[in-house]
């Protein structure tokens, strides 16, 4: 793999793939990254235009329509973006001898298992933006090339919009945040995605069909939304201490339901990914999540204060 083409350089995942691809390169990589101007994925004609230029030999694609509220009202863009370019990027891909890695969701899921769901489990999206990213997936299947489906959830990070951030922002201006409880899954933090990435470059044969396929890439442990943001707030307030950052306003985070906090589109409250399947085949494994907040919450504390 000697050149790779990285979709959606802005985006949260994007932007922390091109930061760890820079800071680590793989030997003899040359990586061309785009943003959504140089790469628009609700443009077929346009995606096809550049696969043709560049003719890499991996494409590593993040970027999608993750607005899931906005989804419901937008559903024909959110499935030009997710499962229309998809299904271009995978048939260019094959065109020009490409390999692709594709990140998709925990949302293709709805939550009604009782365990961790496994790659192998029956899928059924409870909104637009998970049907999407399921439709996307599929293609990709269909076009039939050396792929890695990458199922993730709960992504935060220091860059980008994210749960972890909008509690410390909220959190530094409300006495009181009511945040849902009875959702439950693995927060995933976008570097120890590109951590997990980089090594999966490194050790991926992509002839090799036992390898291709759905795999989940997410920390270890789970936790809810609740639980997330209790610790986030832990977590700052022992940084500000340390750092001599303001203390948050926050005094009260109260547990609440999701029948308590309606949103335009349903999430499922089992969002649980067992990652074992990378684990065996590659040797990835992910740290647990809250040890991979403590990598991430000094970044971000220094970005807001």
């Amino acid at each position: 793999m000697k050149k790779i083409l990285l979709t959606g350089v802005n985006g949260q995942v994007g932007h922390a793939l091109a930061a760890q691809l820079q800071q680590q390169p793989i030997a003899q990589v040359q990586l061309i990254s785009c943003t959504r101007q140089q790469l628009d994925l609700s443009q077929p004609a346009h995606i096809r235009q550049v696969i043709r230029q560049v003719k890499p030999d991996l494409i590593i694609n993040p970027a999608a329509y993750t607005a899931v509220d906005q989804a419901e009202t937008e559903r024909e863009l959110a499935f030009a973006i997710n499962a229309t370019a998809p299904q271009v990027i995978a048939e260019e891909a094959a065109r020009v001898n490409a390999a692709l890695i594709h990140f998709s969701t925990d949302y293709v899921y709805d939550g009604s298992k009782a365990t961790a769901y496994l790659e192998t489990d029956a899928v059924n999206p409870v909104s637009v933006y998970g049907a999407s990213k399921l439709a996307g997936e599929q293609a990709i299947a269909a076009v039939g090339l050396p792929h890695l489906i990458l199922r993730t959830s709960w992504v935060y990070g220091s860059y980008g919009k994210n749960f972890l951030k909008t509690i410390i922002r909220l959190a530094q201006s409300r006495e009181q945040l009511r945040i849902v409880a009875d959702q439950h899954g693995a927060p995933t933090a976008d570097i120890a995605i590109a951590e997990a990435v980089a090594q999966l470059i490194e050790r991926w044969h992509p002839h090799n069909a036992e390898q291709t396929g759905i795999y989940h890439l997410v920390n270890q442990g789970e936790t809810s939304w609740y639980g997330f943001a209790s610790e986030i707030v832990a977590q700052y307030q022992a940084l500000a201490l340390q750092q001599g950052w303001p203390a948050l306003l926050l005094k009260e985070l109260q547990a609440i339901s999701t029948a308590e906090y309606p949103t335009p589109a349903r999430r499922p409250q089992n969002s649980r990914l067992v990652s074992d399947k990378l684990e065996q085949v590659f040797g990835v494994r992910l740290p647990v999540w809250d040890k991979s907040l403590v990598t991430v919450m000094p970044a971000l504390s220094a970005l807001e204060n």
